[in-house]
């Protein structure tokens, strides 16, 4: 074997990422790898924009089938995003024998099952670090640094533009819409970002970590998602008189048979390093029954990072080819493919968690007390109360913070509560991750 060829499909940002990477560490990664890994054809709509990197005109074309079909190409790189023709392009690129490093998790998400299934048919490899965490080496730590533990959990940012409008919501002041403008104007949010704001991205993330800790199947609807586009300076100012500060969460957890899995906007204490994770940054903790807990912190997205995990794939996998075991030596989804199951999912309502609760009241007598009594009925505690100014049968926050109750009990009495006249608005309600000590 004189050389790993590789085909590239999609020369956006990430695959410019990829060729800049493998030109100017070329030497390097032949020292690594102990032979050269080269380009052999870049497939993308458009060959004609300048990329700012040099590229060998006679490797590009339009059409991704002269890389599916050339029996030259051991390893098929697709970054184009998306659902098709991206899953038609990894199922074809399997199916003829190549191995695939993608770093698309919306569709490992949806179509993991059919994707690792081919795969493991074919005994070919499939590398997918690229598409939880940017430059984190999360799905290698699950596949192979944790492989002795049962994973306990694994929560965490895993959304660069929620953290960073959350961030700058937080040290800087200013409104959510006006926050999410200058992140788009700085090119870390999209034109639509829907799928960063409203947890969709960390959903699709989340499933795919769930797979490797649990060894379980987990459908991206089973994921309780909620975003944050509801979060304000209020909720942010209250946030920091308890000591905590609020994320956009992705949580998973094994519990009992169970596994409680969603992603929500999460109050965590300021003590705990993950709320010192700001901008851009990705962490992610895991915690295992013999390892403890272990936290990885990184750039979770951009050209450079996320294509450092799709070359650490190719190197990866063309290091088991040059010794042929490619396909055999470590399983894709961590488990042998005959020990994944169904998973059984928690549903939300039965979860325990504490909760800061914002209610808008009329200023008047007997309000907390109405509003306490409810939740005394369903045995919620209430750990720390706050209550601001005096505006005589105006409008005024009421903010609790409770201890450990389940959320149906919680869902229960903001449903009479809500129905109180002297409750304005619908109530704001946040989870809390790990505890709020030494509240007020």
């Amino acid at each position: 074997m004189r050389y790993i060829n590789i085909g590239l499909i999609g020369l956006g940002t990430i695959g410019t990422g990829v060729v800049s990477i493998l030109t100017k560490n070329s030497r390097l990664i032949e020292d690594r790898l102990g032979i050269p890994v080269r380009l052999a054809k870049i497939a993308d709509l458009d060959i004609k924009s300048d990329r700012g990197i040099e590229i060998d005109k006679g490797i590009l074309t339009t059409n991704a089938e002269e890389i599916l079909n050339d029996p030259g190409i051991d390893i098929v790189i697709e970054l184009i995003g998306g659902y098709e023709p991206a899953k038609g392009f990894i199922l074809r690129a399997l199916n003829n024998g190549k191995h695939v490093v993608t770093a698309n998790k919306a569709l490992l998400a949806k179509s993991g099952e059919e994707i690792f299934g081919m795969a493991d048919r074919k005994r070919a490899a499939i590398g997918f670090e690229a598409s939880v965490g940017g430059g984190i080496p999360i799905i290698r730590s699950l596949r192979e640094g944790f492989v002795a533990n049962n994973i306990e959990s694994i929560y965490g940012i895993v959304n660069g533009t929620g953290n960073y409008i959350l961030s700058k919501m937080t040290d800087e002041g200013g409104d959510f819409s006006d926050i999410l403008k200058k992140a788009q104007d700085k090119g870390y949010a999209e034109a639509d970002p829907t799928l960063d704001i409203e947890g969709i991205d960390s959903a699709h993330k989340i499933v795919i970590l769930a797979l490797l800790a649990f060894g379980t199947r987990v459908s991206l609807e089973d994921v309780y998602t909620e975003g944050f586009s509801d979060i304000t300076q209020t909720d942010i100012s209250y946030a920091r008189e308890f000591g905590c500060r609020i994320k956009l969460l992705a949580i998973a957890k094994s519990s009992g048979d169970e596994i409680d899995i969603r992603v929500h906007p999460t109050m965590i204490p300021q003590d705990n390093p993950i709320s010192r994770v700001n901008g851009v940054f990705n962490a992610i903790r895991v915690t295992g029954d013999f390892v403890g807990e272990n936290m990885l912190i990184g750039k979770g997205a951009g050209s450079f990072p996320t294509a450092s995990a799709v070359v650490g794939d190719i190197v990866e996998i063309a290091r088991d080819m040059i010794r042929g075991s490619e396909g055999y030596r470590l399983p894709s989804r961590s488990y042998l493919p005959e020990r994944i199951k169904d998973a059984k999912i928690k549903d939300i309502s039965n979860i325990t968690s504490e909760y800061y609760l914002r209610f808008s009241v009329l200023d008047r007598p007997g309000v907390l007390s109405k509003i306490s009594g409810i939740l005394g009925d369903r045995s919620i505690s209430i750990a720390s109360v706050i209550q601001k100014g005096r505006r005589e049968n105006e409008a005024v926050p009421l903010v609790i913070m409770t201890h450990s109750a389940v959320e149906r009990d919680i869902q229960s009495a903001l449903s009479e509560i809500d129905r109180l006249d002297v409750v304005l608005e619908k109530t704001v309600l946040i989870r809390v991750e790990d505890g709020v000590k030494g509240g007020r």
